[in-house]
């Protein structure tokens, strides 16, 4: 976990139940899930396997170890997960490298609660070395504290990165708002206790108690994710 400024602005908290915002990376902030499959696809295809499109849903927004492990399992790849997690990482380096979008909304919503003070925390899936290099396209000065998914004994979709997010910022978790994309990192974050805007990317999202789902970011602002707070909470 990388910190700059691990504490509370006190001017969003006074009057709300928000403490802080912890946002997922790839697919919520920056418009790179197909930059992945982009990725899979080719480096199965050097080893002489194609990949069936159905498995994409099955591999986004989870782990490398797992959709990477998955992968090897359905195709038979006579290659390890170490060997093959290089590879992707390579891949995708080099995809970010020449190209790197930001989801609609993104840089407008980093911008207004950066404006007000509101804490955030960038909590991905993704390796550090990922991370750091996206960080320069995102704005790193945004962000409070960043969680890599190497970074914990177990990523999404166990709470742990988020309530190492949570607690890393001194918020008790009831009292963050998630973004996420996927329903991996939406598990996470709802088996954390935190209030979650779901906001699909590649799979869809169903409704549940305390989600509340959005087409796009263009949706979410500062007062939408005040108003978060007043809603019921997920029973988990």
């Amino acid at each position: 976990m990388t910190s700059t400024v691990p504490a509370l602005g006190t001017r969003t908290a006074e009057g709300s139940a928000l403490q802080a915002v912890l946002l997922d990376m790839d697919g919520t902030l920056v418009d790179t899930e197909g930059f992945w499959w982009d990725a899979e696809v080719e480096v199965f295809a050097a080893l002489g396997h194609s990949l069936d499109e159905a498995w994409r849903d099955i591999v986004v927004g989870g782990p490398m170890s797992r959709s990477a492990g998955f992968l090897i399992e359905a195709t038979g790849a006579d290659i390890t997960l170490d060997e093959l997690t290089v590879l992707l990482n390579d891949g995708f380096e080099d995809r970010i490298g020449r190209a790197l979008p930001l989801m609609p909304g993104a840089a407008r919503l980093l911008a207004e609660l950066s404006a007000h003070e509101v804490p955030m925390a960038l909590v991905s899936a993704s390796h550090r070395r990922i991370i750091d290099r996206v960080l320069g396209s995102i704005g790193a000065h945004h962000f409070a504290l960043t969680v890599a998914g190497d970074e914990v004994a177990r990523t999404k979709p166990h709470p742990d990165p988020y309530l190492l997010a949570a607690s890393g910022l001194g918020a008790d978790p009831a009292r963050c708002a998630v973004i996420e994309d996927t329903a991996t990192g939406v598990a996470a974050a709802e088996a954390a206790g935190c209030r979650v805007v779901a906001v699909p990317s590649v799979a869809p999202i169903g409704p549940a108690a305390g989600r509340t789902v959005v087409p796009s970011l263009e949706h979410v602002d500062l007062s939408f994710l005040h108003g978060l707070m007043n809603t019921p909470a997920a029973h988990n």
